[in-house]
């Protein structure tokens, strides 16, 4: 089953240093996943402020500057994985290094047919 984790957290609380080593821990997580046959993708999200947000309504389109959501944790990245149960995907969600700043939301994939393949 394919769950998507993703990584929340206060945007400004790692310095450059802090980032580098999570980085560096990351890529080494996303290195087992893989050789653990699990890794689909993993990346680190740019800054808020350079998010946009789009949204329709009654058939017009609204682009704003920023997240939609106005929180005190924002989204920083993500790992997708594929694992056999909840309990796998916690396991690794647990692994996250930004789990010991922030929140790691673990949430399971709907599988659409007829979408692209890789």
């Amino acid at each position: 089953m394919k769950y998507m984790l993703l990584i929340y957290l206060e945007e400004h609380s790692l310095d450059e240093t802090e980032r580098q080593a999570c980085y560096v821990e990351s890529t080494q997580l996303a290195h087992q996943l893989k050789a653990d046959g699990q890794y689909l993708a993993a990346s680190p999200l740019q800054p808020t402020a350079l998010a946009t947000s789009v949204r329709v309504r009654d058939g017009k389109r609204f682009v704003t500057d920023g997240p939609f959501a106005e929180t005190r944790e924002q989204l920083g990245g993500y790992y997708l994985v594929d694992v056999q149960d909840l309990d796998a995907a916690i396991a690794i969600a647990e692994q996250i290094p930004m789990a010991r700043k922030g929140t790691v939301e673990v949430r399971p994939l709907i599988e659409i047919p007829g979408l692209p393949k890789d």
